[in-house]
Protein backbone atom coordinates (compact mmCIF):
# COMPACT_ATOMS: atom_id res chain seq x y z
CA UNK A 1 0.00 0.00 0.00
CA UNK A 2 2.96 2.30 0.54
CA UNK A 3 3.62 2.34 -3.19
CA UNK A 4 0.14 3.50 -4.19
CA UNK A 5 0.71 7.24 -3.59
CA UNK A 6 3.96 7.13 -5.56
CA UNK A 7 2.28 5.29 -8.43
CA UNK A 8 -0.58 7.79 -8.37
CA UNK A 9 1.88 10.70 -8.50
CA UNK A 10 3.66 9.12 -11.48
CA UNK A 11 0.34 8.59 -13.26
CA UNK A 12 -0.68 12.22 -12.69
CA UNK A 13 2.72 13.35 -13.96
CA UNK A 14 2.29 11.22 -17.07
CA UNK A 15 -1.14 12.76 -17.72
CA UNK A 16 0.38 16.24 -17.49
CA UNK A 17 3.29 15.20 -19.70
CA UNK A 18 1.02 13.76 -22.39
CA UNK A 19 -1.20 16.82 -22.27
CA UNK A 20 1.92 18.93 -22.87
CA UNK A 21 2.95 16.55 -25.68
CA UNK A 22 -0.44 17.05 -27.32
CA UNK A 23 -0.19 20.84 -27.41
CA UNK A 24 3.50 20.90 -28.32
CA UNK A 25 2.85 18.46 -31.15
CA UNK A 26 -0.09 20.57 -32.34
CA UNK A 27 1.98 23.77 -32.43
CA UNK A 28 5.10 22.21 -34.00
CA UNK A 29 3.07 20.25 -36.56
CA UNK A 30 1.28 23.46 -37.56
CA UNK A 31 4.61 25.25 -37.99
CA UNK A 32 5.99 22.29 -39.91
CA UNK A 33 3.01 22.35 -42.29
CA UNK A 34 3.52 26.10 -42.81
CA UNK A 35 7.26 25.66 -43.40
CA UNK A 36 6.98 22.79 -45.87
CA UNK A 37 4.07 24.52 -47.65
CA UNK A 38 6.24 27.64 -48.00
CA UNK A 39 9.00 25.67 -49.71
CA UNK A 40 6.52 24.01 -52.05
CA UNK A 41 4.86 27.34 -52.88
CA UNK A 42 8.28 28.96 -53.48
CA UNK A 43 9.28 26.20 -55.89
CA UNK A 44 5.96 26.36 -57.77
CA UNK A 45 5.79 30.16 -58.03
CA UNK A 46 9.41 30.34 -59.15
CA UNK A 47 8.73 27.46 -61.56
CA UNK A 48 11.82 25.60 -60.38
CA UNK A 49 10.21 22.46 -58.94
CA UNK A 50 11.53 20.41 -61.90
CA UNK A 51 15.11 21.68 -61.67
CA UNK A 52 17.70 19.04 -60.68
CA UNK A 53 18.31 20.60 -57.25
CA UNK A 54 14.72 21.43 -56.35
CA UNK A 55 13.20 18.12 -57.43
CA UNK A 56 14.48 16.05 -54.44
CA UNK A 57 13.90 19.00 -52.08
CA UNK A 58 10.37 19.43 -53.47
CA UNK A 59 9.51 15.80 -52.73
CA UNK A 60 11.14 16.03 -49.30
CA UNK A 61 9.01 19.07 -48.52
CA UNK A 62 5.88 17.31 -49.80
CA UNK A 63 6.64 14.33 -47.55
CA UNK A 64 7.19 16.71 -44.61
CA UNK A 65 3.86 18.37 -45.39
CA UNK A 66 1.91 15.10 -45.35
CA UNK A 67 3.74 13.98 -42.21
CA UNK A 68 2.93 17.27 -40.50
CA UNK A 69 -0.75 16.83 -41.40
CA UNK A 70 -0.68 13.35 -39.82
CA UNK A 71 0.88 14.78 -36.64
CA UNK A 72 -1.74 17.53 -36.61
CA UNK A 73 -4.69 15.14 -36.95
CA UNK A 74 -3.30 12.88 -34.21
CA UNK A 75 -2.93 15.84 -31.84
CA UNK A 76 -6.51 16.95 -32.57
CA UNK A 77 -7.87 13.41 -32.04
CA UNK A 78 -6.18 12.99 -28.67
CA UNK A 79 -8.66 13.38 -25.81
CA UNK A 80 -11.75 13.38 -28.06
CA UNK A 81 -14.54 10.78 -28.28
CA UNK A 82 -14.55 10.33 -32.04
CA UNK A 83 -16.36 7.34 -33.54
CA UNK A 84 -13.90 4.60 -34.65
CA UNK A 85 -11.10 6.55 -33.04
CA UNK A 86 -9.02 3.40 -32.50
CA UNK A 87 -9.12 2.52 -36.20
CA UNK A 88 -8.27 6.07 -37.23
CA UNK A 89 -5.32 6.31 -34.82
CA UNK A 90 -3.91 2.93 -35.85
CA UNK A 91 -4.02 3.67 -39.57
CA UNK A 92 -2.76 7.23 -39.07
CA UNK A 93 0.30 5.82 -37.29
CA UNK A 94 0.89 3.41 -40.20
CA UNK A 95 0.48 6.20 -42.78
CA UNK A 96 2.81 8.37 -40.70
CA UNK A 97 5.46 5.67 -40.81
CA UNK A 98 5.33 5.71 -44.61
CA UNK A 99 6.11 9.42 -44.52
CA UNK A 100 8.82 8.94 -41.85
CA UNK A 101 10.73 6.52 -44.05
CA UNK A 102 10.05 8.54 -47.20
CA UNK A 103 11.44 11.66 -45.54
CA UNK A 104 14.56 9.70 -44.51
CA UNK A 105 15.11 8.52 -48.08
CA UNK A 106 14.35 11.93 -49.59
CA UNK A 107 16.83 13.56 -47.18
CA UNK A 108 19.52 11.08 -48.27
CA UNK A 109 18.58 11.72 -51.90
CA UNK A 110 18.85 15.48 -51.52
CA UNK A 111 22.22 15.33 -49.75
CA UNK A 112 23.43 12.86 -52.37
CA UNK A 113 22.44 15.35 -55.08
CA UNK A 114 24.29 18.17 -53.29
CA UNK A 115 27.41 16.01 -53.06
CA UNK A 116 27.15 15.12 -56.77
CA UNK A 117 26.75 18.82 -57.57
CA UNK A 118 29.86 19.63 -55.56
CA UNK A 119 31.83 16.87 -57.27
CA UNK A 120 30.65 17.93 -60.72
CA UNK A 121 31.78 21.52 -60.12
CA UNK A 122 35.13 20.19 -58.89
CA UNK A 123 35.51 18.22 -62.13
CA UNK A 124 34.49 21.24 -64.19
CA UNK A 125 37.13 23.38 -62.51
CA UNK A 126 39.89 21.00 -63.61
CA UNK A 127 38.51 19.04 -66.55
CA UNK A 128 35.36 18.80 -68.65
CA UNK A 129 32.47 16.63 -67.51
CA UNK A 130 30.98 14.36 -70.14
CA UNK A 131 27.28 14.97 -70.83
CA UNK A 132 26.65 11.22 -70.57
CA UNK A 133 27.75 11.25 -66.92
CA UNK A 134 25.39 14.14 -66.14
CA UNK A 135 22.50 12.40 -67.93
CA UNK A 136 23.12 9.17 -66.02
CA UNK A 137 23.20 11.12 -62.75
CA UNK A 138 19.81 12.68 -63.55
CA UNK A 139 18.32 9.29 -64.44
CA UNK A 140 19.62 7.72 -61.23
CA UNK A 141 18.17 10.63 -59.25
CA UNK A 142 14.74 10.12 -60.84
CA UNK A 143 14.82 6.38 -60.09
CA UNK A 144 15.81 7.04 -56.47
CA UNK A 145 12.93 9.51 -56.07
CA UNK A 146 10.45 6.89 -57.32
CA UNK A 147 11.89 4.22 -55.03
CA UNK A 148 11.81 6.61 -52.07
CA UNK A 149 8.03 6.70 -52.42
CA UNK A 150 7.47 3.08 -53.41
CA UNK A 151 9.66 1.25 -50.86
CA UNK A 152 7.99 2.69 -47.70
CA UNK A 153 4.55 1.88 -49.11
CA UNK A 154 5.52 -1.73 -49.87
CA UNK A 155 7.10 -2.17 -46.44
CA UNK A 156 3.93 -1.02 -44.67
CA UNK A 157 1.46 -3.22 -46.59
CA UNK A 158 1.65 -6.02 -43.92
CA UNK A 159 0.89 -3.47 -41.19
CA UNK A 160 -2.24 -2.29 -43.01
CA UNK A 161 -3.50 -5.69 -44.17
CA UNK A 162 -2.63 -7.99 -41.26
CA UNK A 163 -3.10 -5.28 -38.64
CA UNK A 164 -6.63 -4.38 -39.66
CA UNK A 165 -7.58 -8.01 -40.31
CA UNK A 166 -6.35 -9.00 -36.82
CA UNK A 167 -7.98 -5.95 -35.23
CA UNK A 168 -4.70 -4.62 -33.87
CA UNK A 169 -6.40 -1.24 -33.59
CA UNK A 170 -8.32 -2.39 -30.50
CA UNK A 171 -7.59 -0.08 -27.55
CA UNK A 172 -5.07 1.75 -29.74
CA UNK A 173 -6.15 5.25 -28.77
CA UNK A 174 -5.75 4.49 -25.06
CA UNK A 175 -2.50 4.74 -23.12
CA UNK A 176 -1.65 7.79 -25.23
CA UNK A 177 -0.73 5.63 -28.22
CA UNK A 178 -2.38 8.00 -30.69
CA UNK A 179 0.24 10.73 -30.11
CA UNK A 180 3.30 8.52 -29.51
CA UNK A 181 5.59 6.78 -31.98
CA UNK A 182 5.56 3.02 -31.42
CA UNK A 183 4.14 2.73 -27.95
CA UNK A 184 4.25 -0.95 -26.87
CA UNK A 185 0.90 -2.77 -27.29
CA UNK A 186 0.74 -4.00 -23.69
CA UNK A 187 -2.98 -3.31 -23.15
CA UNK A 188 -4.14 -5.58 -26.00
CA UNK A 189 -3.31 -8.85 -24.23
CA UNK A 190 -6.53 -8.83 -22.21
CA UNK A 191 -8.78 -7.83 -25.12
CA UNK A 192 -7.66 -9.99 -28.03
CA UNK A 193 -7.33 -13.76 -28.57
CA UNK A 194 -3.84 -15.13 -28.16
CA UNK A 195 -3.36 -15.65 -31.94
CA UNK A 196 -4.24 -12.04 -32.72
CA UNK A 197 -2.08 -10.79 -29.87
CA UNK A 198 0.88 -12.66 -31.32
CA UNK A 199 0.29 -11.14 -34.77
CA UNK A 200 -0.10 -7.64 -33.36
CA UNK A 201 3.04 -7.92 -31.25
CA UNK A 202 4.94 -9.19 -34.30
CA UNK A 203 3.69 -6.27 -36.39
CA UNK A 204 4.70 -3.85 -33.64
CA UNK A 205 8.29 -5.10 -33.59
CA UNK A 206 8.29 -5.30 -37.41
CA UNK A 207 7.36 -1.61 -37.68
CA UNK A 208 9.86 -0.68 -34.98
CA UNK A 209 12.66 -2.61 -36.72
CA UNK A 210 11.87 -0.93 -40.05
CA UNK A 211 11.93 2.52 -38.47
CA UNK A 212 15.21 2.00 -36.60
CA UNK A 213 16.90 0.27 -39.56
CA UNK A 214 15.86 2.97 -42.03
CA UNK A 215 17.02 5.71 -39.65
CA UNK A 216 20.40 4.10 -38.97
CA UNK A 217 21.05 3.32 -42.66
CA UNK A 218 20.04 6.85 -43.65
CA UNK A 219 22.22 8.38 -40.93
CA UNK A 220 25.21 6.24 -41.96
CA UNK A 221 24.78 7.17 -45.62
CA UNK A 222 24.44 10.86 -44.75
CA UNK A 223 27.61 10.77 -42.63
CA UNK A 224 29.57 9.15 -45.48
CA UNK A 225 28.34 11.80 -47.94
CA UNK A 226 29.11 14.54 -45.41
CA UNK A 227 32.71 13.36 -44.96
CA UNK A 228 33.21 13.06 -48.73
CA UNK A 229 31.76 16.53 -49.31
CA UNK A 230 33.98 18.10 -46.63
CA UNK A 231 37.07 16.54 -48.24
CA UNK A 232 35.96 17.83 -51.63
CA UNK A 233 35.35 21.33 -50.29
CA UNK A 234 38.86 21.43 -48.77
CA UNK A 235 40.23 20.61 -52.22
CA UNK A 236 38.28 23.57 -53.58
CA UNK A 237 39.74 25.92 -50.98
CA UNK A 238 43.30 24.73 -51.66
CA UNK A 239 42.93 24.71 -55.45
CA UNK A 240 44.72 27.26 -57.64
CA UNK A 241 42.22 27.29 -60.52
CA UNK A 242 40.24 30.38 -61.50
CA UNK A 243 36.55 30.49 -60.60
CA UNK A 244 34.13 33.39 -60.74
CA UNK A 245 32.59 34.96 -57.65
CA UNK A 246 29.16 33.50 -58.34
CA UNK A 247 30.66 30.05 -58.83
CA UNK A 248 32.36 30.30 -55.44
CA UNK A 249 29.12 31.47 -53.84
CA UNK A 250 27.30 28.45 -55.25
CA UNK A 251 30.04 26.07 -54.09
CA UNK A 252 30.07 27.51 -50.59
CA UNK A 253 26.28 27.35 -50.20
CA UNK A 254 26.13 23.77 -51.52
CA UNK A 255 28.76 22.82 -48.93
CA UNK A 256 26.74 24.53 -46.18
CA UNK A 257 23.58 22.67 -47.17
CA UNK A 258 25.46 19.37 -47.10
CA UNK A 259 26.37 20.19 -43.48
CA UNK A 260 23.13 21.71 -42.16
CA UNK A 261 20.57 19.25 -43.55
CA UNK A 262 22.17 16.29 -41.67
CA UNK A 263 22.13 18.39 -38.48
CA UNK A 264 18.42 19.12 -38.98
CA UNK A 265 17.79 15.43 -39.71
CA UNK A 266 19.48 14.24 -36.53
CA UNK A 267 17.91 16.96 -34.37
CA UNK A 268 14.45 15.92 -35.59
CA UNK A 269 14.72 12.16 -35.18
CA UNK A 270 17.53 11.62 -32.67
CA UNK A 271 15.32 12.06 -29.55
CA UNK A 272 12.61 9.77 -30.99
CA UNK A 273 15.14 7.02 -31.71
CA UNK A 274 16.72 7.37 -28.26
CA UNK A 275 13.25 7.14 -26.67
CA UNK A 276 12.42 3.97 -28.60
CA UNK A 277 15.66 2.29 -27.59
CA UNK A 278 15.15 3.21 -23.92
CA UNK A 279 11.53 1.99 -24.05
CA UNK A 280 12.75 -1.36 -25.35
CA UNK A 281 15.20 -1.64 -22.47
CA UNK A 282 12.86 -0.20 -19.78
CA UNK A 283 9.20 -0.43 -20.86
CA UNK A 284 7.88 1.09 -17.62
CA UNK A 285 7.36 4.84 -17.73
CA UNK A 286 9.85 6.92 -15.76
CA UNK A 287 10.71 10.60 -15.42
CA UNK A 288 13.33 10.17 -18.15
CA UNK A 289 10.61 8.89 -20.48
CA UNK A 290 8.47 11.94 -19.77
CA UNK A 291 11.34 14.27 -20.65
CA UNK A 292 11.95 12.36 -23.90
CA UNK A 293 8.23 12.40 -24.72
CA UNK A 294 8.23 16.19 -24.62
CA UNK A 295 11.57 16.46 -26.46
CA UNK A 296 10.30 14.13 -29.17
CA UNK A 297 7.16 16.24 -29.61
CA UNK A 298 9.34 19.33 -30.03
CA UNK A 299 11.71 17.82 -32.58
CA UNK A 300 10.04 15.04 -34.58
CA UNK A 301 7.08 17.27 -35.48
CA UNK A 302 9.30 20.10 -36.71
CA UNK A 303 11.12 18.55 -39.68
CA UNK A 304 9.27 20.64 -42.27
CA UNK A 305 10.00 23.81 -40.30
CA UNK A 306 13.71 23.04 -39.87
CA UNK A 307 14.21 22.07 -43.52
CA UNK A 308 12.47 25.27 -44.61
CA UNK A 309 14.67 27.27 -42.22
CA UNK A 310 17.89 25.69 -43.50
CA UNK A 311 16.99 26.31 -47.14
CA UNK A 312 15.77 29.86 -46.49
CA UNK A 313 18.86 30.79 -44.47
CA UNK A 314 21.29 29.34 -47.04
CA UNK A 315 19.42 31.12 -49.84
CA UNK A 316 19.79 34.41 -47.95
CA UNK A 317 23.51 33.72 -47.41
CA UNK A 318 23.90 32.88 -51.09
CA UNK A 319 22.57 36.26 -52.25
CA UNK A 320 24.60 37.98 -49.52
CA UNK A 321 27.81 36.28 -50.66
CA UNK A 322 27.14 37.21 -54.30
CA UNK A 323 26.57 40.86 -53.40
CA UNK A 324 29.68 41.04 -51.21
CA UNK A 325 31.81 39.42 -53.89
CA UNK A 326 30.53 41.80 -56.56
CA UNK A 327 31.08 44.87 -54.38
CA UNK A 328 34.59 43.70 -53.59
CA UNK A 329 35.27 43.04 -57.28
CA UNK A 330 34.16 46.57 -58.18
CA UNK A 331 36.32 48.31 -55.56
CA UNK A 332 39.62 46.40 -55.76
CA UNK A 333 42.35 46.75 -58.38
CA UNK A 334 43.55 43.64 -60.23
CA UNK A 335 47.01 43.89 -58.60
CA UNK A 336 45.55 44.10 -55.09
CA UNK A 337 43.19 41.22 -55.79
CA UNK A 338 46.03 39.02 -56.99
CA UNK A 339 48.03 39.89 -53.85
CA UNK A 340 45.03 39.09 -51.62
CA UNK A 341 44.84 35.67 -53.22
CA UNK A 342 48.29 34.73 -51.93
CA UNK A 343 47.80 36.29 -48.50
CA UNK A 344 44.47 34.49 -48.08
CA UNK A 345 46.23 31.14 -47.59
CA UNK A 346 46.35 31.81 -43.85
CA UNK A 347 42.67 32.78 -43.56
CA UNK A 348 39.79 30.57 -42.65
CA UNK A 349 37.95 28.75 -45.48
CA UNK A 350 35.12 31.28 -45.83
CA UNK A 351 37.47 34.28 -46.03
CA UNK A 352 39.72 32.41 -48.44
CA UNK A 353 36.72 31.51 -50.58
CA UNK A 354 35.47 35.08 -50.82
CA UNK A 355 38.96 36.50 -51.50
CA UNK A 356 39.60 33.93 -54.20
CA UNK A 357 36.19 34.61 -55.75
CA UNK A 358 36.97 38.32 -55.88
CA UNK A 359 40.35 37.72 -57.47
CA UNK A 360 38.88 35.48 -60.14
CA UNK A 361 36.03 37.77 -61.05
CA UNK A 362 38.32 40.83 -61.26
CA UNK A 363 40.91 39.21 -63.46
CA UNK A 364 38.29 37.67 -65.73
Amino acid sequence: MAFLPEASILEDSLDLAFSAVQWIQFVMATLSVIGSSSLIAYAVFQNIQKSPEMRPLFYLSFSDLLLGICWLIEALLYGTSTVNKDIICYNLQAVGQIFYISSFLYTVNYIWYLYKELRMKHNQSGQSTFPLVIDNTCRVGQIVIILSSLIPLLLMIPVFCLGNASECFRNFSQSHRCILIYSPPSAMAELLPSANTSICNTLYFYGLAIFLASFLLSLLTILVLLIQAQMLYKKFVKSTGFLGSEQWAVIHIVEQRVRYYPVAFFCCWGPAVILMVIKLIKPQDTKLHMVLYILQALTASSQGLLNCGVYGWTQYKFFQLKQEARRDADTQTPLLCSQKRFYSRGLDPLESTLTFATSSSTIL
